[in-house]
């Protein structure tokens, strides 16, 4: 299983500037520390971090293309052109397609959306997409969360008689789509300020260029917000820049007044209005609205999203909730077959990286086994399955190492890649594939090191429990929205040990509730929960000492709400008692 962390507590930010800050703000040393590290170093600077503005927000033409996209879309709409709006199956393409969909509603009823079939033709454009949009009389499609790579799929759609505005946020190749725009703040030639923006994020600065250079106000923009920060979440894009901003908003949107889709995902969710929070999304919004895509259609997932009653919505909503609760079933049976195949050797790779297949796994929750198996043995992994006659799967890696490089290298082997760094998909013909798993294997050698192999926990801070009073997270809660980028710091606390009432919790009592001591304070007691940490129980339950790093939360539950501690990990201590 997986090996035991390594705690990295950060380096003291510059004493000076702690103390400064301190005093000038008003705020604990620790609190202080944390704005420091993040580049807050002033009185001004913390105002803004504390108070996102969306006059903050970038002038989107200054994205390369957007003035040749707005007039184009501007033509489509006052012609009276057909517009499909057309994404990526996944959450982030679904609230892209919903959002860009829903504004251009107000202007034309000549719009559409299509989202491609994971199984029949898998992720991006597609010629059987086209094919469609064509026979359908569409003449400008707009692409979301996809279309950087499309450059055949484009000049096909051309010879069909259909323009394309390229909207995405992947990296593109070295040539670009002959699209009429391309909308993407990683091209090279593009000075956008901000560059990690979502498929949706993109999605949003188009249609705010083109309010803003045909008068609409941007106040009713706000409203579409609510998608943007499922996107921002569930994409795991960084949670800093432009996007703290419009997921601060986001939030807000959510919390206060959530479109009829959204409400019943948080209805099906069990989450309450007023207290939904970037993890919310994470763990239950979005797997919810990606089950979609997985187990039937993402066209599902958009009807959600754009349905304007919450009768519709809830009927919609109970269906896709079905559709997680069927992911979760396979997810779980798929996860144990392929944990059972790493152990008794069956895979394709296991040295340096783990490879396995079986073609008859489902292809949707492939990602996901591909998640739990480097939780389980920490090492890069790819979990391949069969769909229309290709080998086809999802990787994933660890913190360090460039899977999707390791992929690249095997493009000669391959028909189809894309991703990012740390996640990535693939398609291959099945007689290549035992020497794409050799490769894969002698790649990631050359490239791995015993550093990487090791899970590393980064603390920020050392912290005494007296230290964690009602004050001090009423401002940690402003540090918020927490995100890639701007992570829920985490503190270490030694030598604590639990009250005497731990208990185990949740199904198959997997997880331990705590209430917990610090030796040096023992009157500063401070409830915990540890997930997925039952193997500790009979250590604390004997009275040990233990060592803790730990995030600090509102725990809040039918209507009361209480700070929490929610560990990360533990280590037990050499002075056992």
């Amino acid at each position: 299983m997986a090996r035991e962390c390594k705690w990295i507590v950060m380096e003291q930010a510059d004493a000076e500037k702690v103390s400064r800050l301190a005093t000038e703000v008003g705020i604990d040393r620790v609190l202080a520390e944390l704005l420091v590290k993040r580049g807050v170093e002033t009185f001004e600077q913390t105002r803004s971090f504390f108070r996102p503005q969306l006059s903050d927000l970038h002038d989107p033409f200054l994205m390369k293309d957007m003035d040749v996209a707005v007039e184009r879309l501007r033509k489509a709409i006052v012609t009276k052109e057909k517009i499909l709006v057309y994404g990526d199956y996944d959450v982030d393409g679904t609230t892209a397609v919903s959002l860009v969909y829903s504004f251009i509603k107000r202007f034309t009823d000549q719009v559409d959306f299509y989202i491609p079939d994971r199984n029949d033709e898998g992720y991006g454009v597609s010629i059987k997409g086209l094919d469609w949009a064509a026979d359908n009389g569409f003449t400008l499609v707009i692409t979301l969360d996809c279309g950087i790579k499309a450059i055949e799929k484009t000049r096909y759609a051309a010879s069909r008689g259909i323009d394309f505005i390229i909207c995405d946020h992947h990296l593109p190749d070295s040539e670009l789509p002959p699209a009429v725009a391309v909308l993407d703040p990683k091209r090279e030639d593009c000075h956008y300020p901000f560059d990690d923006l979502s498929g949706c994020g993109v999605g949003f600065k188009l249609v705010q260029a083109y309010s803003q250079r045909y008068g609409v106000a941007f106040e009713t923009l706000v409203p579409l917000l609510d998608y943007l920060v499922v996107s921002i979440a569930s994409d795991l894009v960084s949670v800093v820049g432009e996007n703290r901003v419009l997921a601060h908003y986001g939030l807000r949107q959510l919390n206060e007044a959530p479109r009829a889709g959204l409400l019943a995902m948080i209805t099906l969710s069990k989450l309450e209005l007023g207290h939904i929070t970037i993890d919310d999304i994470v763990f239950k919004i979005g797997p919810r609205i990606n089950a979609a895509g997985r187990m039937e259609t993402g066209r599902l997932a958009v009807e959600l999203l754009t349905a304007t009653g919450i009768d519709e919505a809830m009927t919609i909503g109970e269906k896709i909730n079905e559709n997680n609760n069927d992911r979760k079933s396979i997810d779980r049976e798929i996860t144990q077959e392929a944990l059972e195949m790493v152990q008794k050797g069956e895979c394709l790779a296991w040295k340096n990286a783990t490879v396995v297949y079986n073609p008859k796994w489902n292809k949707g929750v492939v990602g996901i086994v591909a998640s739990r198996l480097v939780e389980a043995f920490y090492k890069p992994t790819i979990v391949l399955t069969k769909s229309n006659g290709f080998v086809t799967g999802s990787a994933r890696s660890i913190q360090g190492f460039d899977l999707y490089e390791a992929i690249e290298s095997c493009a000669d082997l391959l028909e189809n890649f894309g991703g990012h760094v740390y996640a990535a998909g693939l398609t291959l013909k099945e007689e290549n594939l035992a020497e794409f798993s050799s490769r894969i294997d002698a790649f990631v050698d050359s490239k791995i090191t015993e550093d990487m192999l090791t899970p590393v926990v980064t603390i920020d801070a050392k912290l005494d429990f007296a230290r964690i009073t009602p004050k001090f997270f009423r401002i940690l809660k402003q540090f918020q929205p927490f995100g890639p980028g701007n992570n829920n710091p985490l503190f270490l606390t030694e030598n604590v040990y639990d009250d005497g009432n731990a208990r185990k919790v949740g199904a198959g009592g997997v997880h331990v509730k705590l209430e917990l001591l610090q030796e040096s304070q023992p009157y500063h007691q401070i409830p915990a929960i540890a997930f997925n940490m039952s193997d500790f129980y009979d250590y604390i339950k004997a009275g040990n000492p233990f060592d803790v790093c730990y995030s600090i939360v509102e725990n809040y539950y039918r209507g009361s709400t209480n700070i929490q501690l929610r560990i990360k990990d533990m280590h037990e201590r050499e002075d056992i008692i």
